[in-house]
């Protein structure tokens, strides 16, 4: 585990040092991220992403993260990551990606092919380990599917082959078969690319800030420092939940994404908001897209049509209890391993977030970390576990260059490369019960001033990590930090 994902102490009760020399916060210029997936014509517009202005203050209160290390703000340039990577790194073989998918529906037919075969009750007169063989068959083809999720995810940000129509292609026929609006997700997925770790911008897994956090639980922002931690039954129950429901209402009402849709370029957002069915992937009139993308959108329901009547035809044919085993069973793991993946790959204690003041590409694309999940990541799910930071910084680099690319740009990352590999898959795992823990806010540190003020971490109730700031009451006199701003408009 690179160190600046290490917890201060190896308790994860709130032990802090905070007795090292306080870090700088020279501010970055970054680069365009020229490599952000290129096919959606909604895409946020280059110069959108802005300059960094240039602080020239005197030295801060150093930050910290939410263990207690110290934290820099990245000083890099988009620039020295793309040039540390070996040129081969960007070279895509449509021949290389093919095999690939080849290889996966191999996998997914041969286990068809041998489970509808061979557990039947004249090979296996036990009903109970059939049973258990069925539940292993869902669970090995929801690993099969989700390799094939990968590959569609790699096309959507045209790293699949150098072809942009071949991209898409397999990239919706591939996704379609999943029940994933290709072009649909393909445009937010490459907003989020282009806005990762921005409070007001992101579309995927932007954490809730202290205010909205506090009214969500009915809480007073004043008193969430001192409140009774939540009961292990809450987490698992709110982890479950999130793991059968987090995908397809994401699709659906946009949760987890960004809620500032009146700022929609062409005015498409306004008075529209997540959860009350107006921001969702399947509406062309969604404030997520621009007008020219509404043709995508309908391409991207078309394929969901198709394979939906598919679905319908062989439910009808071979029965319900046969669809559920065959394809909605081993969909809910596909889904599982998505959420999982995507909710790991972007929560972490030691992850920063950015208001807008302050955030820039390549700030926004180191607060995310890299994990292990031993063969299945590495083999059944291409990487995409393994080497998600390298993945946000050059985005068309195909799976198979990552291993190398993020052994190019570690040296220039630096102490900002964060990975959590401890323990393999197994820490894979525990990683999911720590950041649902861990992390259910973000605020800035107390007394935090100037460019700080607007790096956010990540706080809770339940006595773990950093504590969440003292607030005084509303009308008594006490020490106030700087979160009124969290508001923003």
């Amino acid at each position: 585990m690179s160190s600046s994902a290490l917890p201060a102490s190896n308790a994860e009760r709130r032990q802090l040092n905070l007795d090292s020399i306080p870090s700088t916060t020279s501010s970055s210029s970054a680069g365009s991220p020229t490599d952000s997936p290129t096919g959606s014509a909604s895409s946020t517009s280059l110069s959108s992403l802005g300059s960094v202005e240039e602080y020239n203050k005197p030295p801060q209160q150093k930050l910290v993260d939410s263990y207690g290390n110290d934290f820099k703000i990245p000083d890099y340039t988009i620039k020295e990551i793309r040039d540390a990577i070996p040129k081969h790194c960007f070279e895509r073989s449509a021949l290389t990606g093919f095999s690939y998918v080849v290889r996966d529906i191999a996998c997914l037919a041969t286990v068809f092919y041998l489970c509808n075969t061979y557990i039947t009750p004249e090979y296996i007169p036990s009903t109970p380990v059939r049973a258990l063989l069925w539940a292993g068959y869902t669970f090995a083809q929801g690993l099969f599917g989700t390799g094939l999720w990968v590959i569609a995810h790699e096309c959507g940000h045209q790293s699949f082959s150098p072809s942009k129509t071949l991209n898409d292609t397999v990239g919706w026929f591939l996704h379609s078969a999943l029940l994933v609006p290709y072009f649909s997700w393909k445009i937010s997925h490459g907003k989020h690319h282009k806005a990762t770790g921005h409070m007001e911008r992101d579309m995927v897994f932007m954490p809730r800030t202290r205010e909205e956090h506090a009214t969500k639980g009915g809480m007073l922002l004043h008193e969430m420092h001192e409140l009774l931690e939540d009961t292990p039954i809450y987490s698992a129950a709110q982890l479950i939940s999130q793991q059968l429901f987090g995908w397809p209402y994401y699709l659906i009402a946009n949760v987890t994404g960004h809620n500032y849709h009146s700022r929609q370029p062409e005015g498409k957002g306004i008075g529209r908001k997540n959860g009350d069915g107006s921001v969702n992937h399947f509406n062309p009139s969604s404030p997520l897209y621009e007008k020219r993308d509404e043709r995508l959108i309908l391409l991207s329901d078309l394929g969901l049509l198709l394979t939906g009547t598919a679905l319908f035809f062989v439910g009808k044919t071979y029965g319900l209890s046969n669809l559920l085993v065959w394809y909605i069973l081993p969909y809910l793991w596909v889904n599982h391993w998505l959420v999982a993946i995507t909710y790991l790959q972007h929560t972490d204690p030691s992850l920063p977030h950015y208001k807008p003041e302050t955030w820039t590409f390549a700030r926004g694309a180191a607060a995310t970390i890299d994990r292990e999940f031993g063969f299945i990541g590495r083999q059944l799910f291409h990487g995409i576990i393994e080497t998600h930071v390298l993945h946000h910084y050059v985005s068309v680099i195909p799976f198979y260059h990552a291993d190398e690319a993020t052994e190019a740009i570690k040296p220039i990352m630096g102490q900002h490369y964060r990975s959590d590999t401890t323990d393999g898959p197994v820490g894979f795992i525990k990683a999911m019960w720590k950041s649902v823990r861990w992390c259910q806010w973000v605020e800035p540190m107390e007394g935090a001033k100037g460019e700080n003020a607007n790096v956010l971490f990540f706080r809770n109730r339940n006595g773990l990590g950093l504590p969440p700031a003292k607030l005084a009451a509303p009308g008594k006199r006490g020490m106030m930090v700087e979160v009124e701003d969290e508001k923003d408009e």
